[in-house]
């Protein structure tokens, strides 16, 4: 059933009228790729942090965060984005695609839970760095983990052909995008 919408009356039932755009049916709103997308890297993140909040490796205050849902998906652009060597709040906010704004915010939050510190660049002392703490290392680690494990379990409900094949979809798209 198309629906018509038209300038000229109310009932979006009525026959079309001049000026009048046929729609198709709304179902596609709730199917298109960008909302699956969507969905699947919330349903991802989230088994993620699920999975980190078990691991015996991870310290037990931050494993507690993340089991009371109050480590989020925002907080693993840390984790993904921050050098290993450390990184420039600006790079940071940059790599994750977030403002230095709401990148510090969460710097400070991560700070605080003992996953990052602040220090001196050592090529330019006027500048500071965020880097991974012991604990934030112990952290990535687990990250790391979680991530090979949710790609397993991702893998058999999809089948490995599939999970191939969307590997490599996903990745010939995000890698031709320069935003």
């Amino acid at each position: 059933m198309a629906i018509f919408i038209s300038a000229m009356t109310e009932d979006v039932n009525s026959p079309p009228m001049q000026g009048a755009v046929e729609l198709p049916e709304d179902g596609w709103r709730q199917t298109h790729l960008g909302r699956l997308l969507g969905h699947a890297l919330r349903r991802f993140d989230a088994r993620v942090l699920a999975l980190m909040a078990s691991d015996v490796q991870v310290p037990l205050a931050l494993s507690n965060l993340a089991a009371r849902a109050q480590v989020g998906a925002a907080h693993i652009h840390i984790t993904r984005h921050l050098a290993i060597g450390g990184s420039r709040l600006t790079d940071l906010a940059a790599s994750a695609g977030m403002s230095k704004q709401a990148m510090g915010d969460l710097v400070d939050q991560c700070e605080a839970w003992g996953l990052v510190t602040r220090q001196l660049d050592p090529h330019d002392k006027r500048a500071r760095q965020v880097v991974f703490t012991s604990s934030g290392l112990l952290w990535l680690e687990a990250f790391r983990l979680a991530v090979a494990r949710a790609e397993g379990e991702f893998s058999q409900a999809v089948g490995r052909d599939v999970a191939t094949v969307v590997a490599l979809g996903l990745e010939a798209y995000a890698g031709s995008y320069e935003g």
